[in-house]
C-alpha cells in the first residue's frame, strides 16, 4: 500500500508542475512601459532583457534568450524591452548601455547582468533566486 501511495504522490506532483508550467510562456513576451509592473509582478523570476533594434550585440542575445525560455520554462519567465520605444523603464532602472538584463524576484528588482554574455553566465545569475 505504500509503494501505491508513494507512485501517486509522485504523479500528482508531476501534473502539479506540468500545470504550473504551462503557465509560464516558452518564449520572451514583449513588454512596454505600461505593462512592465504587472509583467515582473506576475511571475516569481523574471528577467527582462532591454534591448533596441539597432544593436548588434542584443541580436546576438536575443536566440540565446528564446533558447533559455525554453529550456527554463515553469523557473523563469523571459520578457524583452525595447528601450528605444519605452524609454520610461529605461531611465527608471539607469539603463546606459545594452544588452542589458534585469532579474526580478516575486516582483523586485534584485540583479542585472550587462552585455551579450554567455549563455552559462546567464544560468549562472539565475540560479540563486530559482
Amino acid at each position: 500500500m505504500d509503494d501505491i501511495e508513494s507512485i501517486r504522490q509522485k504523479r500528482m506532483q508531476q501534473l502539479q508542475e506540468s500545470l504550473e508550467k504551462k503557465d509560464y510562456p516558452s518564449n520572451p513576451v514583449t513588454i512596454n512601459d505600461a505593462s512592465f509592473n504587472e509583467f515582473v509582478s506576475k511571475y516569481p523570476l523574471v528577467l527582462v532583457d532591454c534591448w533596441a533594434p539597432w544593436c548588434g550585440p542584443c541580436r546576438m542575445l536575443s536566440p540565446v534568450l528564446d533558447e533559455l525560455a525554453v529550456e527554463m520554462q515553469g523557473k523563469v519567465v523571459f520578457g524583452k524591452l525595447n528601450v528605444d520605444e519605452e524609454k520610461m523603464t529605461a531611465v527608471k532602472f539607469g539603463i546606459t548601455s545594452i544588452p542589458a538584463m534585469l532579474i526580478f524576484k516575486n516582483g523586485e528588482f534584485v540583479d542585472k547582468v550587462i552585455g551579450a554574455v554567455p549563455k552559462q553566465n546567464i544560468i549562472q545569475k539565475l540560479q540563486p533566486y530559482i
